[in-house]
């Protein structure tokens, strides 16, 4: 199917007698394999006397265009690059290469997750061929601590590649988001392994909305947007994608001896919610107030009634003030 939809992925119209040679199975053959693709969310057009076509083609990812993005930096610091079409999740597979003790700067992407994730153990929408899916497993000596402000961090690498990529205005929500105009356009998910005040393993997670269609969305319960518009005209997923995990790694690289303090003033410059009228959703209340940055470890500075409360973290969600 992999190769079909390589074949497919220009958009325009293919007998099922040129597929069935192409690939050598039969005509019967060609039509299972289009119910398969349709089964992915991927809409699907047939015309007697046309043949097969997938609306709009697909910009599949290619491992070499990925790997041309990265600085001689990353490239010394990336382990392995796997680039798999359909995965239960990125981050599920990284934890298993993590668990065995994979070194740091192994990364996975992938084309479609059937049981992505969110925070909190939200579901992740990710439907196949028109976003970003990818995790990235790197070690740290030193236990959590070391690792303060991680998924902060982490949405400064990407914002960083965004831009280098053309796509100008996005904004960072507290804790692991990304969004364009109020609406969101990307998330971050942190997996700690190991031992929690020595040597520990973390797997980053980044999902983009890059090009996702309306039909893909239906599961999704707030306002998001897709990045496909903001990105420079000869920016493809492969590019993208590629701009994202060198700045990933340089980020990385280097984390041990900056921390999170490193970044903070970008963090803050691109801030979604600086000193406006927030709420806070606990596990069993919320609270109001106004948000009033992070500070050096990355926990956001929440004030309540003329006071600063220091707030690091958990099952905590961040919303505008109605």
């Amino acid at each position: 199917m992999d190769r079909l939809l390589q074949i497919l992925s220009d958009g325009e119209y293919h007998s099922g007698e040129e597929l069935g040679k192409s690939l050598g199975i039969s005509r019967t053959a060609i039509w299972k394999q289009m119910q398969k693709i349709e089964a992915l969310g991927l809409l699907v057009e047939s015309q007697k006397g046309c043949g097969y076509r997938i609306l709009g083609g697909l910009d599949l990812l290619v491992e070499e265009l990925i790997c041309n993005e990265l600085s001689i930096t990353a490239q010394a610091l990336l382990a392995k690059l796997e680039l798999q079409s359909s995965v239960s999740s990125t981050n599920e597979l990284a934890r298993q290469q993590a668990e065995k003790g994979d070194a740091s700067g192994s990364v996975i992407i992938a084309e479609q997750q059937v049981s992505g994730r969110g925070r909190r153990g939200r579901q992740w929408v990710s439907p196949y061929g028109c976003n970003l899916y990818l995790s990235l497993v790197w070690g740290f000596e030193g236990g959590v601590q070391a690792i303060e402000g991680l998924s902060l961090a982490v949405g400064v690498a990407v914002l960083r590649g965004l831009k280098r990529c053309g796509a100008e205005g996005i904004e960072l929500k507290w804790p692991n988001d990304l969004l364009w105009q109020q609406k969101k356009a990307g998330g971050i998910l942190l997996e700690v392994i190991g031992d929690p005040s020595g040597f520990c393993q973390v797997v980053v997670g980044v999902g983009l909305n890059v090009g996702m269609r309306n039909h893909n969305s239906s599961a999704i319960d707030q306002d998001w947007t897709n990045i496909d518009e903001l990105l420079s005209a000869d920016v493809g997923r492969s590019e993208l994608a590629g701009v994202i995990v060198d700045e990933l790694l340089l980020l990385l690289g280097k984390y041990h001896l900056e921390g999170f303090a490193g970044c903070r003033d970008e963090w803050l410059q691109h801030d979604a919610y600086a000193d406006r009228p927030i709420k806070l959703l606990m596990i069993n209340k919320s609270v109001e107030g106004i948000a009033r940055g992070v500070d050096d470890s990355g926990a956001l500075k929440f004030e309540v009634n003329g006071q600063v409360q220091i707030i690091s973290g958990g099952e905590i969600s961040l919303r505008a003030a109605e």
